[in-house]
């Protein structure tokens, strides 16, 4: 492989170098993909006092939760560095030639997974390492194999800048294809990139709105290619009558922890709570101290979350909960507002939408059964909770409406917080993400970057390693049906 050099500013020779470097590095051994992604996660960590310095100017987050997300954003590149060693993640297949197969003479077949081609990824506002510059969707492309062209979010733009020159210095000291990942910034300059042929998939994490025409672009191309979306979520909690009996206390102090950690900037904040109507829940959140703010990410988001927020507090069904001195300002403190789940659904589009922000809504329900009209009622999310005992007998009814709702389901958890692991699941229906079959985080999002290939009576000195009968990279496979 060769050297990683500087960036290009034209568009026509950033995607050119992204697609040669796109051969070289699919084509690479595991065990050089891995190593290369180790090396940037040393680099990074290197940087990390410099680079949370610029995050904090930036973004107005704290050094302490910066801190967490930087290791997030060194630990996932390092744990795709072993699932490329690990080889699963090509779903190795094998079948032998057999004259005597049941549906007429079998040929030889061998199929495996390849990086899909160079890649663009547009990157996060609130999460200014973790899904951003190197984020997970810039180390699970890399690690299935694609080139990345990378779209800075306008809301951290420096620290963009510092940790995209990190990448490529690691790149290129690690013998990385030149044009393997680059940065640009322009609005127009990230639309000409989706729109290029060459381009074979797109990521995005953001509003309903830009995901949705990101979208649109990818699909209304002479060749529609993928678009994993992230674009919002409400993220619903169910609160049984047995469990709002037995810990008032423990569920408010959950939810209000929940809803308002890092100003209520996280994709998967609980943005509803459903209570039972005579909750002593509902009195513990109203006696809430929201005396504190946070400064928000940047105006932009600021002004978003006001402009909801006055909608959703004049709106004729919903009454102020709770509520700080200064729930506008610069540095916004918490609101909690009420309504009753009939209005909810009756109002599902005024009332049921996501308040980016610290801000939450209290639905009161009369009977229990009305949890599960409202899980029918509403479209995809990341996450729906449910707080419950397990002798609560509406619970199996509705888990499994949520079922069809929800990515993933929490049972007497908060949903903030994602885990990166095997089995993570962030991602849901419409208009949670614009491909619920696939996930943003965990392991299994080098899925989305990859296709499958399979040859047909090769020799075994032109197939790919992990198809040659005695490969030189140990893997699991499934050869003539089994795994072996």
């Amino acid at each position: 492989m060769s050297n990683q050099n500087t960036f290009s500013t034209d568009v026509d020779t950033i995607v050119g170098k992204a697609d040669a470097a796109y051969r070289a590095w699919s084509r690479a051994s595991r065990n050089e993909r891995a190593s290369v992604l180790r090396n940037v996660a040393d680099a990074l960590d290197s940087q990390k006092e410099a680079l949370i310095a610029t995050a904090q100017a930036e973004t107005n987050l704290a050094a302490a939760r910066l801190s967490g997300e930087f290791f997030r954003t060194t630990f996932q590149l390092r744990v795709f560095a072993d699932v490329i060693e690990e080889g699963s993640f090509l779903d190795a297949r094998i079948d032998h030639q057999d004259p005597d197969w049941p549906m007429g003479a079998r040929p030889d077949l061998r199929r495996t997974n390849q990086g899909v081609g160079p890649v663009i990824v547009y990157a996060a506002s609130n999460f200014p390492f973790a899904f951003s510059v190197a984020g997970g969707d810039t180390a699970s492309a890399l690690a299935a194999g694609a080139s990345v062209i990378l779209k800075a979010h306008a809301g951290h733009p420096e620290l963009s800048r510092q940790t995209a020159a990190v990448i490529v210095q690691a790149l290129a000291e690690a013998g990385a294809p030149e044009g393997l990942f680059t940065l640009i910034e322009g609005r127009e300059e990230g639309l000409q990139v989706l729109r290029d042929p060459r381009i074979k998939a797109g990521s995005f994490t953001g509003s309903i709105p830009g995901g949705r025409a990101l979208f649109d672009v990818a699909n209304s191309r002479d060749e529609p290619i993928p678009f994993f979306g992230e674009l919002g979520s409400i993220n619903p909690s169910f609160v049984t009558q047995a469990a709002s009996g037995i810990r008032a206390v423990e569920i408010a102090d959950g939810f209000r922890a929940s809803f308002t950690g890092s100003s209520g900037q996280i994709c998967t904040k609980p943005g509803v709570l459903l209570v039972p109507r005579d909750s002593q829940i509902i009195e513990e959140l109203r006696e809430s101290d929201f005396t504190d703010g946070q400064q928000m990410l940047n105006d932009r988001i600021h002004s978003g979350y006001t402009e909801v927020l006055n909608e959703l507090s004049t709106h004729p069904a919903v009454t102020v909960l709770a509520q700080g001195s200064d729930p506008l300002g610069n540095a916004p403190s918490p609101t909690l507002l009420m309504t009753s789940l009939d209005s909810l659904i009756e109002s599902r589009d005024e009332l049921f939408k996501e308040c980016f922000g610290p801000t939450a809504l209290i639905g009161a329900y009369s009977n229990e059964h009305e949890l599960v009209r409202f899980a029918e009622a509403i479209d995809g999310q990341l996450t729906a909770t449910v707080l419950g005992e397990e002798q609560d007998s509406i619970v199996p009814e509705l888990v499994d409406a949520l079922r069809e709702k929800a990515g993933r389901i929490l049972w007497n958890q908060w949903p903030t917080g994602v885990s990166v692991t095997d089995a993570q699941q962030h991602g849901g229906p419409y208009p949670a993400t614009t491909a619920p079959s696939t996930t943003s985080v965990g392991t299994a999002a080098i899925y989305r970057f990859q296709r499958p290939v399979a040859f047909q009576g090769f020799p075994q000195g032109l197939l790919p390693d992990e198809l040659v009968d005695t490969p030189h990279q140990d893997l699991t496979r499934r050869v003539n049906g089994k795994l072996a």
